[in-house]
C-alpha cells in the first residue's frame, strides 16, 4: 500500500527526524508491508532491490558460514533501516536479513533512496549518522562474542530486543536466539534456565518475559549500556518532522 505525505503514521525514527521537505521527496515511493516471522528480507550476494525502515518489526542482520552455522551482527528496528550498502554505493549485500520479530515496515525501491542520499543535505547527514551507530554495534558485538559468557551476552540481547520493541514480553524460539547469538540450541537453553531461576526472566512456549529489568542488566556485560549510550547519543535527540 503506497502512501501519502499526510497520510502516513511512522514510528521509525530516522524517517521521522526528516525535514518535512526531505520527507515529502520520499513518502509517495513508501510501502506499508507486514513482515511474517523467519521472512527472508535479502540474501548473500543478492541485489538489495528495496530500503526497509521497520516500524514494528524487528530484523536480523547474519552472516552465514558456507556450513549453513550463522551469527547474528546487527539488529533493526525502528531506530533505523535494512539496507545500508544502497547508500554506500554498492546495492549488493554479502550479508542475510531476516525477521525476527514480525511486525510493520515501510519500504521504498533502492534507486529512490540513493538518488536523495546522493542529493545530499539532511538526508544524507542523518542516514550517515545512523551508519556510524551501527559500526560501533557491530565493533561491540564483536568483542562482546569473544570476550563475554553466553548469560552476559544473551541478557544483553534480550534488553535490546525489549528495548527496540518498547515492550518486556515477546515472542522468541530458543532455536532462532541461538542462531542470532551462533551457539548451539543446548547452550541458549541452560543460560536461559539460569535467567529464568533467578526470576529475570520468565521462557514459555517460544515467549519470553522481562520480568526483573535491574537484575537483567546486571547480569549483562557492559556492552549493552555501550551501545545503547551510543544510540542516545547519535539519535536520541533526533527532531520529529512536522505532519500538520
Amino acid at each position: 500500500m503506497l502512501l501519502d505525505y499526510n497520510s502516513l503514521k511512522s514510528k521509525n525514527k530516522l524517517l521521522d527526524a526528516l525535514p518535512r521537505s526531505n520527507f515529502e521527496l520520499l513518502a509517495p515511493h513508501l510501502e506499508l508491508v507486514s513482515l511474517s516471522s523467519g521472512q527472508i528480507i535479502y540474501e548473500a550476494e543478492e541485489q538489495i532491490k528495496y530500503v526497509y525502515f521497520p516500524d514494528s518489526a524487528i530484523i536480523s542482520i547474519l552472516c552465514v558460514m558456507d556450513n549453513g552455522s550463522s551469527v547474528e551482527v546487527g539488529l533493526v528496528s525502528r531506530e533505523g533501516m535494512v539496507g545500508i550498502p544502497v547508500i554506500l554505493g554498492d546495492n549488493i549485500t554479502n550479508l542475510n536479513a531476516i525477521v525476527q520479530v514480525p511486525g510493520n515496515a515501510l519500504r521504498i525501491d533502492a534507486d529512490i533512496v540513493k538518488i536523495e542520499f546522493d542529493r545530499g543535505g539532511a538526508i544524507q547527514e542523518l542516514l550517515l549518522r545512523y551508519v556510524k551507530t551501527v559500526y560501533l554495534e557491530v565493533a561491540q558485538c564483536a568483542a562482546c562474542n569473544r570476550l563475554h559468557t553466553l548469560e552476559e551476552r544473551l541478557s544483553r540481547w534480550l534488553l535490546t530486543v525489549s528495548d527496540r520493541l518498547n515492550l518486556d514480553e515477546f515472542p522468541l524460539t530458543q532455536e532462532f536466539i541461538s542462531q542470532m547469538l551462533g551457539v548451539r540450541r543446548s547452550g541458549v537453553t541452560v543460560a536461559a534456565h539460569t535467567l529464568s531461576k533467578a526470576g529475570m526472566i520468565n521462557y514459555h512456549r517460544g515467549n519470553i518475559k522481562i520480568l526483573n529489568r535491574e537484575a537483567l542488566e546486571a547480569s549483562s556485560c557492559e556492552c549493552y549500556q555501550v551501545i545503547k549510550n551510543e544510540y542516545a547519543r547519535l539519535l536520541g535527540n533526533l527532531p520529529q518532522h512536522n505532519c500538520d
